[in-house]
């Protein structure tokens, strides 16, 4: 079974059958984890490269766990310690890299595009890792697999997504993703952090948390970006927590078996309370260990089942 497209670069890009084929494959990898031995021959003989211009912990990790626990050789590079120090350009740095014959390479960048220009340069199987404030599409997979895990359906939910919507990639890649498999989704935050027309991509646009949580079966919070921000969009943390934070006391608001997720890493305190981070919601962690299974997934779909010559 192979997805028929060499790279995966945007939720946009995929079609319904395209997402039912990866979240049911990402199913099954999940039992891999799960045994005492954590390891399947599948890649055995396949390279991948984890190509990383900015900070990540879950993200880079998830992707090297997933290699080699289907026995692919990872490499991990980051940009602080590579060439780039010393004036190489992506082009060059991603040319070098498949003059060395891997199979995929795996890149997040801090530009919008990122991952589709080096598709177009390499002839090995690229995965975006998140590209500036565009997409990032394995996320988004996780995040919706850990929806269907735990409500059995992603036709018909109401999904609240809250925060830094301007800034935020992941916010775009499930807007698309959970759309597409027919959930209804509303962004919410302040009015500086949500992007004109935003409604063109098929959600809704809601300005007050207390009135936009009632009715949701996912909250779906993210994390304030102030790296990407180029001015001052709220008057102080503090200010952004009562405003627009969940806390346990406004989550009474709320269905009481709701979900609560988070793409990491938690500002405690800001997007979310430490007890609902930790409390019953939270499936922030199920979808950490879900980040696994949807990248073995991933892998196999387009570097799995390869005849030898």
């Amino acid at each position: 079974m192979r997805l028929k497209r060499k790279d995966i670069l945007a939720i946009e890009e995929l079609d319904r059958d395209e997402l039912e084929m990866i979240l049911s494959s990402a199913q099954s990898f999940k039992e891999v984890s799960e045994r005492d031995i954590k390891k399947v021959p599948t890649l055995r003989g396949r390279t991948i490269i984890n190509l990383f211009y900015e900070p990540s912990t879950r993200t880079r990790t998830a992707f090297e766990i997933a290699g080699k626990r289907m026995s692919a050789d990872v490499i991990n590079i980051s940009a602080s310690v590579s060439s780039v120090k010393k004036g190489e350009t992506l082009k060059d740095t991603a040319k070098n890299l498949e003059a060395m014959r891997p199979d995929c390479i795996v890149v997040r960048h801090c530009s919008a595009g990122t991952a589709h220009m080096l598709a177009g340069l390499l002839s090995c199987s690229v995965i975006n890792a998140g590209d500036g404030a565009h997409e990032h599409p394995t996320q988004a997979l996780l995040d919706i697999f850990t929806i269907r895990e735990r409500l059995g359906r992603v036709e018909g939910l109401k999904v609240l997504i809250v925060g830094d919507i301007l800034h935020s990639r992941v916010a775009r890649s499930n807007i698309w993703g959970l759309r597409n498999l027919g959930a209804e989704v509303t962004v919410c935050g302040p009015p500086t952090m949500i992007p004109p027309h935003i409604e063109r991509l098929g959600c809704s646009v809601a300005y007050h948390v207390d009135d936009a949580i009632a009715d949701a079966d996912v909250i779906m919070m993210l994390r304030i970006q102030l790296e990407r921000q180029r001015a001052t969009l709220f008057p102080s943390l503090r200010e952004y927590a009562r405003c627009w934070g969940l806390s346990a006391e406004r989550l009474k608001k709320a269905k009481k078996d709701v979900l609560i997720m988070h793409p990491g890493p938690v500002n405690r305190g800001v997007e979310l309370s430490p007890e609902v981070v930790d409390g019953p919601w939270s499936v922030i962690l199920e979808q950490v260990t879900n980040g696994v299974a949807v990248r073995m997934a991933l892998f196999y779909l387009l570097l799995g089942d390869i005849k030898e010559d």
